[in-house]
């Protein structure tokens, strides 16, 4: 008895939506170009990371090196806009990795990826408010920061910021009355920001390569002594000077947190069925803006680290303050004002993005359904819109800015882990027919699972894809996820694995085995082989590369980061299994 409750109540957990279901929806118009995507992808992308968190990394956590931290970061965002790319090829549907985890994983990690989603986004709203503030701050000479400094203190250190941002919690309220009139973002204006935007980088790109100078990427201890700096940082002493100033440990470090400024290109699938070619121009959306954002990153990181040392970087604002330090005042407020502009349309495409997540999850149960609400004329979810403006304007007034940034991140590498092992396991599924249930026709092959041997393991004899196949997949898939994850907390040792202790050596060799034979088994399974637009090249490696760099990255994130996600995700699970598994539109399709 206890073993049957069990067992239903863990086919609850993997309950998975068929796409058939998301197709009855109504279809919007298509009149998306590919590069009206491009323009919102670059938009969605390109905020705080340039104008802020460049600064915050340079000056903290990497020095010069923070290029190479950009590079990091955007080749795990690469590794999963590919992921992304294929599920808009074989999914030609507006969703995200909610959608793509509820087709292919199962209910539990759905909601577990659009809860991630909510929080990402609301956080982002709150984040780019702060830096908003900052940005407005610095225009009007530090009034506001030295006023709030002078008065009110939280005196909560690496818990809640310095002082409340009542600016910060005003401007997100504000734009939850405008979110409140507006259904979509408009994509002229996004376009005209976005030229607006990449013209001020690219001045800012020139201007350092022109005033810039190659000693600050070699600096020594007699530079830091020069200039009175004998303090040290959370990850070391200053002066170790340098192109690294911060070693290893430090690009690392700053890779992660760098990962941030690439948060939000993954919102272009949201707008697949608004696309005209959507097959073609949701991949070509994700990998150019994803390129020019990397690219405009890399640029603005080697001018600005080139323009001024970076011990010497503001860490609130530091690309108008690079201006001033080279003698072209007037041209920071240029810059300055930019990036009220930039951040302004950031904040509303997360709201807008937090928005939809929030509908989409209520209208299939997951959430409280009065979210799901809309506006009889408009179509607006005023609810969900009051709701998530609520929550972000509580978290910008009391959390710091760079505190947000690591939140943002750790949820977004876990979200985009699990669109990677999606892939994964849907390359090698059989195909269902429509009105087919995939849960009982793994039900009636189940017993077969009992009787694999080594030999039809590694020879399945089928050129085509079996529910037996398809379940070794998910089982090894599954298996490899704890396995890289176990190496990845294992590689975070790494000065004892460079000691040379034979103990942890072991184990990395244990795990690396474990991993290449489980990928063997994986890669002797057969694929899928419906055509499509595009699909991720060098299965399984490519998926379990993009697994394992976002987990190292995750791995680098500080214990308080780790406890705020750990929080957030303790509420998500309070709502699901008190409200969602019940309600769910799986389990009650009428």
């Amino acid at each position: 008895m206890l073993r049957q409750a069990l067992r239903r109540f863990g086919q609850m957990l993997v309950r998975r939506c068929t796409l058939e279901e998301k197709k009855t929806e109504p279809t919007p118009l298509r009149w998306l170009s590919t590069l009206d995507l491009v323009a919102l992808g670059i938009d969605y992308t390109l905020g705080a990371g340039v104008y802020f968190l460049a600064g915050e990394v340079a000056s903290n956590q990497a020095g010069p090196a923070t290029v190479i931290c950009f590079l990091v970061a955007g080749l795990s965002c690469a590794l999963a806009g590919l992921c992304y790319a294929e599920f808009a090829a074989r999914v030609p549907h507006s969703g995200s990795a909610y959608l793509y985890s509820y087709v292919t994983i199962g209910e539990l990690w759905a909601f577990i990826t659009g809860w991630n989603f909510i929080l990402s986004y609301v956080v982002g709203t709150a984040s780019v408010a702060r830096a908003w503030t900052r940005a407005f701050d610095y225009l009007i000479g530090n009034q506001i920061s030295q006023t709030l400094h002078e008065s009110i203190l939280l005196h909560v250190q690496q818990v809640l910021a310095e002082y409340p941002d009542f600016f910060a919690t005003g401007l997100v309220l504000l734009l939850t009355g405008v979110l409140a009139l507006r259904a979509r973002e408009s994509v002229l204006f996004t376009k005209m920001i976005t030229l607006v935007s990449l013209l001020i980088l690219v001045f800012v790109i020139i201007s350092g390569f022109i005033k810039g100078d190659l000693h600050n990427w070699k600096l020594t201890e007699e530079d830091y002594v020069k200039a009175g700096l004998n303090g040290t940082s959370s990850l070391g002493p200053l002066g170790y000077g340098g192109f690294v100033p911060f070693g290893f440990e430090g690009i690392l470090r700053g890779a992660a947190t760098c990962f941030y400024a690439f948060i939000g290109f993954d919102n272009i699938v949201t707008r697949a069925e608004e696309a005209q070619n959507p097959q073609r121009s949701i991949f070509m959306g994700i990998v150019i803006s994803l390129f020019i954002c990397f690219l405009m990153y890399f640029c603005v990181t080697s001018a600005l680290t080139l323009m001024v040392p970076y011990y010497q970087l503001q860490a609130g604002s530091p690309l108008p303050e690079a201006f001033l330090y080279i003698g072209w005042a007037p041209a920071c407020y240029v810059v300055a004002i930019g990036a009220l502009c930039t951040l302004f349309t950031t904040i509303l495409n997360d709201m807008f993005s937090a928005r939809w997540v929030i509908s989409v999850m209520a209208k299939d149960g997951l959430l409280f359904h009065v979210l799901a609400r809309t506006h009889t004329s408009r179509h607006i979810s005023i609810v969900a819109t009051v709701v998530l403006g609520i929550m972000a304007a509580v978290i910008a007034f009391f959390f710091e800015l760079i505190h947000l940034v690591d939140f943002m991140s750790i949820g977004t590498l876990f979200t985009h882990s699990l669109v990677a092992i999606c892939i994964l396991i849907l390359r090698y599924q059989p195909e269902v027919k429509n009105g087919g249930n995939e849960a009982e026709m793994q039900e009636e092959n189940g017993p077969a699972a009992v009787q694999l041997t080594l030999q039809e393991l590694l020879f399945t004899g089928s050129s085509s894809p079996t529910p037996l196949s398809g379940q070794v997949v998910y089982v090894c898939s599954s298996l490899l996820v704890l396995l890289l994850t176990l190496l990845c907390l294992v590689l975070a040792q790494w000065p004892v694995l460079l000691s040379g202790d034979p103990v942890w050596i072991s184990v990395v060799v244990v795990l690396l085995g474990l991993i290449i034979g489980i990928t063997g088994v994986i890669w002797r399974q057969p694929q899928n082989s419906s055509r499509l637009p595009f699909k991720v090249p060098a299965l399984p490696l490519l998926p379990l590369l993009s697994v394992f760099v976002n987990v190292c990255l995750m791995m680098q994130m500080t214990a308080d980061t780790w406890a705020r996600f750990g929080v957030s995700m303790l509420i998500g699970f309070a709502i699901y299994f008190s409200y969602g598994i019940q309600h769910s539109r799986v389990a009650n399709p009428t």
